[in-house]
């Protein structure tokens, strides 16, 4: 029996980290895409002018102060909402090939926090408790309780396990240009 745990130990790296990515990639990659889809402006000009829609999501209540009206917003609110749709970009997809997973997944888990807080505050999901949902309730499909937790800890699987064995991250590791030169003594 104790070398079946010591060999489900040695291989929980490899495995976990592989398997993570994995869910990551099934349940939620396109999750963030179609999101940040929706912020995007239109044409390559879109990457730096974002959409309406994504000044309403993320500042749900200046947006409202402003009468809808993005010209009354500054620098600031510019920079964030860019900011915010390039991660949504950007780092799932840093996932999905296992490159600077850990720092990726670090980068989520803050995308996902600040997400949460947007819909907790700016969009009332605190007034509302079926999304809200609640931890040790016995119903496991609150949208903003429940399903924020198991991203986290995916998320943090990864941060702590890092990418496996099929990653880029394994690839550059592994690379003779990224390892120092032998230094005879």
């Amino acid at each position: 029996m104790t070398a079946i745990i010591d060999r489900l130990d040695r291989a929980s790296g490899p495995v976990l980290g592989t398997l993570a990515r994995l869910v990551f990639a099934a349940t939620l990659l396109i999750y963030f895409w179609t999101s940040a889809l929706t912020k995007l402006g239109d044409g390559l000009a879109g990457l730096w002018t974002p959409s309406l829609g994504a000044y309403a999501q993320i500042f749900p209540r200046a947006m409202e102060a402003a009468g809808y009206d993005v010209s009354q917003l500054g620098l600031f609110h510019w920079a964030v909402v860019v900011a915010g749709t390039w991660a949504e970009v950007l780092l799932p997809a840093l996932i999905l090939v296992g490159l600077a997973t850990r720092l990726a997944a670090l980068g989520m888990i803050g995308f996902v926090a600040v997400q949460t807080l947007t819909d907790l505050v700016g969009h009332g999901a605190l007034g509302h408790p079926e999304t809200l949902g609640a931890w040790f309730d016995g119903a496991p499909d609150g949208l903003i309780l429940d399903q924020r937790l198991f991203w986290t800890f995916l998320l943090l699987v990864l941060v702590m396990k890092g990418a496996g064995p099929l990653s880029l991250d394994r690839i550059v590791r592994n690379a003779t240009w990224a390892r120092p030169a032998y230094q005879p003594q």
